[in-house]
């Protein structure tokens, strides 16, 4: 299933409008922090699916009935834009365990491009609610690395994508996936459009150079 937060009025429209801004862009520092909010946003909308149990606190004056999370929460960022996600995604399931999956743009002479891996560090996978977390679902080849990377890891109970701003190339990519378990999808905001070099239009750009500098 596609869940679109903006899809009515919501704060992360003002996010998303300040990211997309080429002005505001410059403050790499703002860009970064408005992945942040957006990404709380995303996980607490993610975390109203999962289950929880309940469980006796103690407080200074008596007890209190309140519940914690059942599910144990598996973060996949993919280097290097995502890397505000995951922190973004930490900050509201703080005893989540985490992977890092390292994927990179290589272009061909004829201008199209492939997506090269280098790197995976994960926890196993078996029983456990995986969010895959990448800014910009745009041609949706690096979900498709990133399902590669993890297949020997073992199958999780449910898989959540997650990312900022998503074509709908991308989500149809995502959706004819061949997936070991349940899955959603969870993007901020959905173009309609990509450019021929595999950028989303309107888009924002590169997060990756918008978030730590251009790159080589």
């Amino acid at each position: 299933m596609v869940h679109t937060i903006t899809q009515y009025p919501s704060p992360a429209d003002l996010h998303i409008a300040q990211m997309r801004d080429v002005n505001v862009q410059k403050d790499s520092l703002r860009f970064r922090n408005n992945i942040k909010r957006l990404s709380h946003i995303l996980a607490n909308e993610i975390g109203k699916t999962l289950t929880y149990k309940d469980v006796d606190v103690t407080t200074p004056l008596g007890t209190a009935k309140c519940r914690t999370l059942n599910d144990q929460v598996v973060i996949a960022c993919i280097f290097r834009a995502a890397l505000p996600m995951h922190e973004g995604f930490l900050d509201i399931f703080d005893n989540a365990e985490s992977a890092f999956l390292a994927e990179y743009r290589s272009y061909n002479s004829d201008g199209g491009f492939d997506i090269k891996s280098g790197y995976v560090a994960s926890p196993r996978l078996d029983g456990k609610v995986l969010i895959i977390a990448d800014p910009m679902l745009a041609t949706g080849a690096s979900i498709v690395t990133a399902m590669d990377l993890i297949k020997n890891l073992g199958t999780p109970k449910h898989i959540h994508f997650a990312s900022i701003i998503s074509s709908q190339k991308g989500i149809e990519t995502v959706e004819n996936l061949a997936k070991p378990c349940s899955y959603d999808i969870w993007t901020v905001v959905t173009d309609a459009t990509l450019n021929s070099h595999g950028y989303i239009v309107p888009g924002l750009g590169d997060a990756g150079d918008l978030c730590f500098g251009e790159k080589l």
